[in-house]
């Protein structure tokens, strides 16, 4: 369940066979369209499939110093109590402010892992794993002063001197297992670098460099031991996988995982090479299908396949990562992405980050699932709906719905209504029908325009850029989704009416027919 306030909807007819959701927007003012009257069915007794959570396991954030602050861990806390959080992933653990690397009077290297310890003890602290982004460049390591053009100003050249790089990583490797011990180590990835198809990697020609850079960084750590596990190629547009697991299988090169990245405004020319428009909410799923397939025709066709950044966007907009579109383009990129990756990674749980300097008001189209000063986004109260799915999912022909079953019978149902950035968008009208099962009620829980939308509660303060602590405050409890309603089933059906923008989770309890059925 998720706290907050309590939810008031208006009963429609003399029963109560269900609850109108949504049905008036932001303003008061009602949807000009609807859509046709659709039935969906969930048979309780329906066989399901396993279906793990992979969405919720492994975040993105800020760069490495920026976890030292108590905003971020606050964030993490925040996300760690509505998701199954396990890991986190950050740029620049090598970076010249984490203080790794320099070198003395007579070129001598000199090692310091004081912040990485108070880094990674943090985050376990939390009950966090990182995955380690090896990244970037120390700037007296670097052959060029190469810098990237982010707030912080990262070196992202090749090391100098190929020796000296691995004896940094195999000093970080060894410190690492030595002070948390092999079997901790070794539950945790090593990503070599970040994006260097893109301008984090300045070696020419770029894959052949990034090659050289990952055969060594990954032999530096397997000589440590042999279960850290590593990974590439971390590029950006899914590209490069085939040729990745092809230069290793051929060269005998260690990798334990394919990662790579996706945002929903990638072109198809970038991903695909070809000029068809991909709509965003099928752009990041038919990629990591591209990277999937890639990974099965392969020599190494068990690798598995880490999505380690998506987002629907890698701009800055507030209509999508600070809106309620996160709710439904996040459902619909779940349903999508199923079985085709271990583990995808929403790039990022919170606004402290800097990549384009200091955060200069709370909305801002930011990444992170919580804004600056602690308010919880409409993305972050999706992935709160979205933790409560079941862990099988029960196979239904109906767009815009998953159904899924928990390990105690109850079903809990996933609909939304998907609306295209800068679409008033029509209402989904729906009729729920549960075969099998005799549930007398459900439990419905909206997000939508005027459900756990903060962003609009900014907008009627007058959108302040340093709003003042009460203005904190009146924010975060608008961020607050409201108490799940119970409304009455007559007959197995529940009619809904689902906004544009809109995700409903309903979850209906184990009937005893369900429950003697398995």
């Amino acid at each position: 369940m998720i706290p907050g306030r309590v939810g008031h909807f208006v009963a429609r007819g003399a029963v109560v066979r269900g609850f109108l959701v949504g049905a008036v927007l932001a303003g008061g003012v009602a949807p000009a369209l609807s859509q046709p009257v659709e039935t969906v069915t969930v048979d309780a007794r329906a066989p399901g499939r396993p279906f793990p959570h992979f969405w919720e396991h492994v975040f993105g954030s800020g760069r490495a110093v920026l976890s030292l602050r108590e905003s971020y861990r606050e964030d993490l806390r925040d996300l760690r109590s509505v998701t199954g959080v396990s890991y986190a992933r950050f740029h620049g653990i090598l970076d010249d402010e984490v203080g790794v690397y320099t070198e003395g009077p007579r070129g001598e290297a000199i090692y310091n892992f004081s912040y990485v310890d108070e880094i990674y003890d943090g985050l376990l602290a939390e009950g966090v794993r990182p995955i380690v982004e090896l990244s970037f460049m120390p700037h007296r390591l670097a052959a060029a002063d190469t810098r990237h053009s982010f707030w912080y100003h990262p070196v992202v050249a090749p090391p100098k001197d190929y020796d000296r790089w691995d004896a940094l990583i195999t000093a970080l490797a060894t410190h690492l297992v030595q002070r948390y011990g092999i079997a901790e180590v070794s539950q945790w990835y090593f990503e070599v670098w970040n994006e260097p198809n893109l301008d984090f990697w300045a070696g020419e020609p770029k894959q052949s460099t990034y090659w050289t850079l990952y055969d060594h960084t990954a032999r530096a750590l397997k000589e440590v031991d042999g279960r850290v596990r590593v990974g590439g190629p971390v590029t950006a547009q899914a590209a490069w996988v085939a040729d990745f697991i092809r230069h290793c299988h051929e060269l005998g090169i260690p990798v334990d995982f394919i990662s790579t990245h996706v945002y929903g405004d990638d072109s198809a020319k970038d991903v695909f090479g070809s000029e068809e428009h991909i709509p965003r909410d099928q752009m990041v799923c038919r990629a990591v299908a591209k990277a999937h397939s890639e990974i099965k025709a392969s020599a190494m066709p068990e690798l598995p396949l880490i999505l380690s950044e998506f987002n629907a966007t890698y701009m800055n907009r507030t209509e999508i990562t600070d809106a309620p579109f996160m709710g439904a383009w996040l459902a619909q990129t779940i349903r999508q992405c199923e079985g085709l990756a271990q583990e995808i990674a929403y790039w990022t749980f919170s606004d402290v980050f800097e990549e384009a300097g200091v955060v200069q008001k709370p909305f801002y189209g930011g990444y992170g699932l919580l804004a600056a000063g602690h308010i919880r986004k409409p993305a972050f109260n999706a992935f709160a709906l979205l933790h409560q799915l079941g862990m099988e999912r029960l196979e239904i022909d109906a767009e815009g719905t998953l159904a899924t079953r928990r390990e105690k019978g109850e079903l809990v149902v996933a609909l939304w209504n998907y609306t295209d950035v800068g679409s008033p968008g029509s209402a989904r009208r729906v009729t729920l029908q549960v075969r099998n099962a005799h549930p007398p009620n459900a439990t419905l829980q909206v997000l939508d325009r005027t459900h756990g939308n903060a962003l609009a509660a900014y907008t009627r303060m007058g959108s302040p850029r340093y709003p003042t602590r009460a203005q904190l405050r009146d924010l975060r409890a608008a961020a607050i989704l409201p108490a799940p309603s119970v409304v009455e089933l007559k007959g197995g059906s529940l009619s809904l009416e689902i906004a544009p923008d809109g995700l409903v989770l309903v979850t209906l309890p184990a009937s005893r027919e369900n429950l003697r059925s398995r």
